[in-house]
């Protein structure tokens, strides 16, 4: 019996050995792209004790799980190359690359997909196609309690670069990637970590806040309840819920084989007893909601047609149809209503458009600057040219309310804006994953509290360089694209030009990034106030940020002499004949004539606008102030927009906002 016994146990011990299994994390898959002239870390779980076998590059390698089941290697340095094989004992991966790897982190620039920014590139992304480039999008995820050890698995794991796979992934890391493999011929591996709206702490390790910012840690301990946000989000989901379906069932609408059809988006509602309103000076405050229809004539011509409606951007959700016809729809705010309209839809003569706005919160309105027309021809989903086929739309609409609805109660609980949680869930699971640079584009959601950012920026820099075990990694920091910060949520349009000084958010956090990237020997500031969008938190314009983090990386990782954006080596001030005359030296020559956007103040920390010109490497700024000031504060491109700002290097890089205190 007991030899019967003996025999079960050893048995089922050899049947446990022989399910052992090793697991490695989620960013190791065969396609991925591992970085040349570095060690290679490979690491992964198993049982506690089990032997561990790495072959690659015609190697063997081998270590042992320790007591919690972790295991990790460094595999020699590797000069660009591939593919390759990696096995781990079972475990095959295939079609590896040794090349550059870079991590593309920060909130919703970064997130803006190709999809978003291909009528800026048609051409260039439809012929594009890289096997050598290599996709992957961290799966967003939070964790209020603490580190975890893996990511989530995701849908663009080490995809190679074509238009279908690079659809939603971002534009700035597909540009970046391609920028960098044209300079280096060497495979590029971009891993992109970001979350729309998402605040700097949110990135940041709970001990590096906790010293300073005691304060922020509490608030996000006070959703380690699982019960309480679970019972939260929930709620949250009932009453949003309960709104659309009292909002729906009030609407005016019949329903056919289970499709609701609105009265007011029909060809022939009556409209002609509604009122007319101008898009360009107009908005609507109230819950529920609101109607627009507009007729528009086709000729012969087009009628039948394929064509794309462009609606430029509007606040805040829209159902749009066409003679009755959903022809698309958009949840929020921010993305281009771009509609394509089947063929056969447009008929010769009269057609309705009807926009179905939703609103819960703010001012419904038009953004006036952005495109509004039918758009016909094979050139039609370009707006870089405009197409050549178009039929304006107008400005008029006519106006019916819809239903009125009270504000939809609850609040979002958004673990992805609490200090530490992204950091724990989705940035300290990827390391030690061998990589090149890091770049950071955030600080939209900052803007509101600037003051500790540069704090922030610092402990963000250091904790990722800690988990890296690298306190060289070259960090790229985007700084702030120009945009009028008055176009927050629900604010109508449209808003004049801020010619006179203001103390500005964005100006404020720019600076942060500023004297944060100028106070770290391995980070550069990439400066984009000039590819911004006035009416746009999110501009088009990535190929060219993309390139300006690339020129970053040139200087930072190859150590090349690359002429950044300018900046101030040296200033001084003077009195001549009564008058303050202020010389800033650049580090650069930079474009001649007269600058604007220059501001002085004198101790009583009054800003006025100042005279000033360039010539060779210097800025001759003349100060209206008639006393003799001390300190003397000179401001620049001090706004949320800053449109006239000016000064250039002589190859049209823009130089950053600053606040500076000159002495005589």
């Amino acid at each position: 019996m007991m030899k019967k016994i003996l025999f079960f146990c050893i048995a089922l011990m050899s049947m446990s050995l022989a399910e052992a299994k090793v697991s490695l994390p989620q960013l190791f898959q065969s396609g991925m792209v591992l970085q040349r002239g570095k060690t290679i870390p490979v690491w992964g779980k198993a049982e506690p004790g089990e032997l561990v076998t790495v072959s690659f590059n015609k190697k063997q390698f081998s270590t042992t799980a320790d007591a919690d089941g972790h295991w990790r290697m460094d595999l020699p340095k590797m000069k660009a190359g591939g593919p390759y094989e990696l096995t781990i004992d079972s475990l095959k991966l295939t079609d590896i690359l040794i090349g550059d790897v870079w991590l593309l982190s920060g909130q919703s620039n970064i997130d803006v997909t190709i999809e978003r920014v291909y009528p800026q590139y048609v051409q260039e992304i439809d012929a594009y196609e890289n096997p050598d480039i290599r996709m992957f999008r961290v799966q967003n995820e939070t964790d209020v309690h603490g580190v975890k050890d893996d990511i989530r698995p995701t849908s663009i794991n080490w995809k190679p670069v074509n238009k279908q796979n690079a659809w939603l992934f971002s534009a700035v890391g597909y540009f970046l990637g391609k920028r960098m493999y044209e300079k280096t011929k060497v495979p590029q591996g971009i891993i992109v970590n970001s979350w729309g709206g998402t605040p700097i702490e949110a990135w940041i390790l709970k001990d590096s806040l906790m010293s300073d910012y005691p304060m922020l840690v509490k608030r996000a301990a006070f959703f380690q309840n699982d019960n309480y946000v679970r019972a939260q989000m929930q709620a949250n989901g009932e009453a949003g819920r309960r709104w659309n379906q009292m909002l729906n069932e009030s609407e005016v609408s019949s329903e056919k084989s289970g499709v609701r059809e609105y009265l007011y988006a029909t060809p022939n509602c009556d409209d002609s007893e509604w009122e007319t309103i101008n898009q360009n000076d107009w908005s609507w405050r109230g819950t529920g909601t609101v109607w627009l229809r507009q007729h528009i004539i086709i000729d012969k011509v087009h009628a039948g047609k394929p064509a794309r409606l462009l609606l430029g951007t509007l606040y805040d959700q829209d159902v749009t149809y066409l003679n009755g016809q959903q022809i698309g729809s958009t949840g929020y705010q921010y993305p281009p209503r771009r509609y394509d309209i089947p063929e056969g839809l447009l008929q010769e003569g009269d057609n309705v458009i009807a926009i179905r706005f939703i609103n819960k919160n703010g001012a419904v309105h038009f953004i006036p600057e952005k495109p509004y027309m039918l758009c016909f021809g094979d050139d039609r989903f370009s707006q870089n040219p405009m197409p050549k086929d178009v039929i304006p739309l107008s400005n008029t609409w006519k106006f019916h309310e819809g239903v009125q609805m009270p504000p939809c109660p609850g609040g979002d609980v958004s673990l992805q804006n609490l200090p530490t949680t992204l950091y724990n869930a989705v940035l300290h699971p990827l390391a030690p994953y061998a990589i090149n640079g890091v770049v950071w584009y955030q600080g939209e959601s900052n803007t509101g509290n600037p003051a500790p950012y540069a704090d922030y920026l610092k402990k963000l820099m250091g904790c990722w360089r800690d988990r890296w075990q690298d306190q060289q990694m070259p960090f790229v920091i985007v700084q702030l694209a120009n945009y009028d910060g008055r176009q927050q949520t629900g604010f109508p349009r449209p808003i004049a030009y801020q010619s006179e000084p203001v103390n500005s958010g964005w100006a404020q956090l720019r600076e942060a990034q500023r004297t944060a990237a100028k106070a770290d020997p391995y980070a550069e500031l990439a400066v984009i106030n000039d590819l911004g969008e006035t009416v746009d938190i999110h501009p088009l314009r990535k190929k060219e940020v993309a390139a300006r983090i690339g020129q970053c990386f040139d200087r930072l990782v190859y150590r090349e002499k690359v002429a950044l954006s300018p900046e101030i080596v040296d200033s001084q001030w003077s009195m001549v004949n009564g008058q303050c005359s202020i010389t800033l030296t650049l580090d650069q020559p930079v474009q001649l004539g007269d600058l604007y956007e220059f501001e002085v103040a004198g101790p009583d920390g009054k800003f006025v606008n100042a005279e000033a010109t360039a010539t060779g490497n210097r800025i001759t700024i003349l100060s209206p102030l008639t006393s003799h000031p001390s300190p003397l504060t000179i401001r620049y491109a001090w706004k949320d927009n800053p449109l006239k700002a000016n000064v250039r290097s002589l190859s049209g890089l823009p130089m950053s906002s600053f606040e500076l205190k000159v002495s005589e």
